[in-house]
């Protein structure tokens, strides 16, 4: 068949190269516009795009998928079909009619749940101990139309969303081409989401990503994880903002108050609901990361000091 690829971010990139590698031919790819990225700011083009230039494919950057100057090349391109993973733009009917086959789209969980924008996000932070990947045909509603195909994937004890979306975008580009290969030769027809099970999956941003500490260690650990790498979990400390990384349950210590900090020679403590955790890596506002302990000792912690605001006060601050 006759494909345009689209996608934007790096995770989409196991999918692309899938699909270069297989019977079908890429005509066209199609990314979201050139945008600001790094600490500099610099306009870049998406990591989907640059890989298309590599391979010596035409890239299509609209504003908009429903600009008419790309609706009218994607008609001279005349694809079968376009696979699509997370392009980040929602597409409009008249476009989705343009290929026969319709679009088909890679998302990443067991769908009718957690729709959406950060489905592995959400299922991390929900504790799902099972995910996976579905094939399903483009519609207007989002990732509501009917599925060609899935694979499941188990949701390890310490994985981040950034570990489990990795694994997730190997298998399903394999998901992908073989949805493709079986519309290619007519040997699969789509079956309508199931009305039961539907979740929703909105985009994580940074607000989200605040530790509540008066929240169970559990929930907190699953916070963190589900935030790592994008958009990074988060606390106050000393009225600054304090980044984290992954933390781990405490074994057979003394509890402390949410929030409190307990520091010892190896390892950096903190208070909730339940158990404490352990910290694990910190970035301070401004800095880089850090391990913990190396953080703790160079910031002379005084007695009493803890993360995030103090709930007698109005403002973000710490306790002693």
């Amino acid at each position: 068949m006759r494909l345009v690829f689209a996608g934007t971010p790096a995770v989409a990139l196991p999918a692309l190269e899938a699909v270069l590698a297989s019977r079908h031919e890429v005509v066209a790819v199609l990314t979201r516009p050139d945008a600001p990225a790094g600490r500099g700011r610099r306009t870049v083009a998406s990591p989907v795009a640059e890989r298309a230039t590599a391979a010596g494919i035409e890239v299509l950057t609209p504003d908009r998928p429903g600009d008419p100057a790309f609706v009218q090349r994607l008609t001279e391109l005349a694809p079968d079909s376009c696979p699509v993973v997370a392009y980040g733009a929602l597409v409009p009917q008249r476009v989705l009619d343009v290929p026969v086959h319709g679009w088909v789209n890679l998302h990443f969980s067991l769908l009718p749940a957690w729709r959406g924008a950060a489905p592995v996000q959400h299922a991390v932070m929900a504790g799902d101990e099972v995910t996976g990947a579905t094939t399903f045909r483009l519609e207007a509603g989002l990732d509501t139309g009917p599925v060609y195909g899935l694979l499941t994937e188990t949701v390890r004890p310490n994985d981040t969303s950034g570990e489990l979306l990795t694994r997730l975008a190997e298998a399903g580009a394999g998901l992908l081409v073989a949805t493709l290969d079986a519309i290619a030769d007519g040997t699969i027809t789509p079956r309508p989401q199931s009305a039961e099970g539907v979740s929703l999956a909105p985009k994580v941003d940074v607000a989200d990503a605040r530790i509540d500490w008066h929240a169970p260690a559990q929930r907190v650990d699953r916070l963190v994880r589900g935030c790592t790498p994008a958009p990074g979990a988060w606390t106050t400390w000393r009225g600054e903002r304090l980044k984290l990384g992954p933390v781990r349950l405490a074994v057979a210590t003394e509890p402390l108050p949410p929030g409190h900090l307990r520091a010892g020679r190896r390892e950096v403590q903190v208070g909730t609901a339940t158990v404490p955790v352990v910290l694990t890596t910190v970035q301070p506002q401004g800095k880089r990361a850090m391990p913990a302990a190396d953080w703790a000792r160079g910031s002379r912690l005084l007695p009493g000091e803890r993360l995030g605001d103090d709930p007698s006060s109005d403002g973000a601050g710490v306790t002693s």
